[in-house]
Parts: structure tokens; sequence; C-alpha cells
């Protein structure tokens, strides 16, 4: 069994993604293409916004949204020290002080009432990561940060499709960004990225930013990166974007059943059993389940049981940001984070994605139930 999927999407969908794919090598614009400018477009109007900007990766695109709003020495970012490494990764490349902000321990996603007491002079933009599949909360959020004149940035690497009282992730704040990482809800066949904004002067400067700081040809206004996007990654985006409601929905199926398994089998174990919690939705939140993430006791144990049975997990994520040995030498890294600990040791991803059918299900939680 695979923990996702990457070949049934493929070989249902040949025949449109190998068009997208043909069209690009006949016309041999294979950077930034008509394809891209196709696709910004689309990104756009599905997530509600004026400005799409495709680029080569997540990382990029969150190094981007931070060089756009002039992040560098002497300043500090606040986000959460329970993400993958590049969310804190590339505020370091810049030069600035990431600050981390301890989590809510059902969505695991900053908690918003920790914010203001992390907030100093330094202090010039909050990151907050949509975690699992689900935005974290941006009214409460947004409503700090407007207070202090901090800019937003959503991580939604893991959200993209996901909505929060009925706008979608990468609309909520002043930029958004995501991957399309071949894992992820909406996943390319390479490495792919895009921002989102409403700001005219931050999407230009994005643009910009995307190609070595251009704003014409080899003239140059600013620092930037080669973050330009692939045209064949955006052409397979694009056969993709016509299916991704319906995986989003088929997601949505997977991780209801799954949950429904799981409470069942927890009642007619009473007290044998060690699943502490299953993903939580928060209400007006929907998510697009990136993971399908659940709390364990005796992890290590029940993974090991779990894989002697051939079902492959996965542990999203096994160490803090903030524990990390390339934090050490920060100030921020002293700090307490017991939420973000606690869900280090006990989180644990079961294999989640649209082809997931019932029958494979029923294995998955036959042998949780039986690790357990």
């Amino acid at each position: 069994m695979d923990f996702i999927d990457l070949k049934t999407p493929y070989s249902r969908h040949r025949k449109s993604i190998n068009k997208r794919i043909q069209s690009v090598l006949d016309h041999g614009q294979y950077i930034l293409g008509p394809e891209v400018t196709v696709l910004e477009d689309r990104l756009a109007s599905y997530v509600g916004v004026k400005h799409c900007i495709g680029v080569s990766s997540g990382t990029d695109a969150l190094l981007i949204a931070l060089m756009a709003c002039d992040v560098g020495p002497g300043d500090e970012v606040i986000t959460s020290p329970f993400s993958f490494i590049s969310t804190a990764e590339v505020i370091l490349l810049l030069g600035a002080k990431p600050v981390f902000v301890d989590i809510d321990p059902q969505t695991y996603n900053i908690d918003p009432l920790l914010l203001e007491a992390a907030i100093t002079k330094s202090t010039k933009a909050i990151v907050p990561v949509s975690l699992y599949g689900q935005c974290a909360d941006f009214d409460k959020i947004n409503k700090i940060a407007d207070e202090h004149e901090l800019i937003v940035i959503e991580d939604g690497a893991q959200s993209f499709g996901a909505s929060y009282k009925g706008r979608k992730s990468c609309a909520l704040s002043h930029i958004g960004t995501t991957s399309f990482f071949p894992s992820k809800p909406l996943g390319c066949f390479g490495d792919g990225g895009a921002l989102f904004t409403d700001d005219e002067k931050l999407a230009k400067g994005m643009r910009e930013i995307r190609v070595h700081g251009e704003d014409r040809r080899y003239h140059h206004v600013r620092v930037g990166i080669n973050g330009r996007m692939d045209t064949i990654q955006a052409a397979i985006l694009l056969a993709k974007l016509d299916i991704f409601p319906n995986e989003i929905e088929a997601r949505q199926q997977v991780a209801n059943r799954y949950s429904s398994l799981i409470k069942k089998g927890l009642e007619e174990n009473s007290g044998s059993l060690h699943v502490l919690s299953t993903p939580y939705v928060a209400p007006y939140h929907t998510s697009v389940y990136a993971q399908y993430t659940l709390e364990v006791v005796n992890r290590e144990v029940v993974q090991k049981a779990m894989h002697a049975r051939g079902i492959p997990t996965a542990v999203h994520y096994s160490v803090s940001l903030h524990q990390q040995p390339v934090f050490s030498s920060l100030q921020s890294s002293g700090g307490h984070y017991p939420v973000s600990e606690a869900a280090c040791s006990r989180v644990l991803s079961l294999p989640m994605h649209p082809y997931l059918d019932h029958g494979q299900q029923d294995v998955v939680i036959a042998a949780l139930l039986g690790s357990l």
C-alpha cells in the first residue's frame, strides 16, 4: 500500500495530462511559458484574489514573500514551531530572527491567544502555518497584526483548496503562499509553488524577485532569485486543476470514514486502545487533509506493528523547530513550547489520498486498532 498514491491520478487522467505536456514540448517555451500565465489566472480566480505568481517551489514562495516585504537583518518574524523546516528556514536565510509561538492543541496551528506576548518593536511579520490541510484562525491573527501594523503571510503549503469562513486558503492575509510538491493536495510532477495577493505593489515586487529582480529584460531594480516556474509543471497543474474539486471531496470522505471507523473501534475496545485524538476541524473551516494525522501513545510500537502488517505511516513532525540544531543559537530557541513538543511525541499520519477505497481503509484501521 502507498502512503500517498501518486500513480493513480496520472493513470486515470493520462490523456489530458499528456496532451498538456505535449503542447509545451511543441512550442518549446519551457520556463514561464504561456501555460504559466493561464495557470496564474485560473488559480487567482479559484482563490479569489487579484494576483497569482507561479514560482519554482513552496519554499521559494515563502522566501519571495518575505523579500517583497523587505524582511532582513534586525527583523523578527513570528511563526509556528510545529512545521516543516522551510517555514523558519527562509526567515533565517534573510538574516531575520524566527520567533516561535506555540500551537493550538486541537488544530496544531499557531495559537492566536499567544501572539500578543511575542510581538516586539522588531517584529515585522507573522507567518501562520495552515497545517495538515486546515487554515489557521486568520480573523484573530489579522486583528492583532493590524493593531501592530504587521504583515501576515500564510504558509498554505498544506492547505490549498481549504476554506475559512467561506474564504479560500491563500486569500486570508496580505500574501498567501502554497506548494505544488507532488504529495500536496494539488501537486505537480516536480517542484512548484505560488503566491497570492490583492496588493498591486506586492504583486509587482514578487514578480520582479521571481526573475532576479528584473522589471524588464536585463534591467534589475532589486535583488531577486531564480524562482521561475517550469512550464511543464504549469501544464500538469492545469490538467489536475480540472479534477481538484472532486479530489478534495474524496479526501474529505476518506478522512470522515477513517474517523468513524476509529471511533467505532474505540467504543468496542474501551480502555484497551491508546488513540488520543483524531483530526479536529474547527467550526466554519473545511480541510483538504494534506495528512490524516491522529495522536497515539507508544508511537514507535504502533508504527512498528503497522509496518509489520504492510501499512506505511509517517510522522509530521517528530522534532519541533525550536529544537532543531540549526536554530540552537537563537534566543527564541530557549522558549518553551509544550504543546508543540507534546504533539511531536505523539502525532502519527495514516495513508491519505483521494483514491483510497473502502477495502484499503478497512485494512489500515484494522492494523491501527490491532497494534494498540
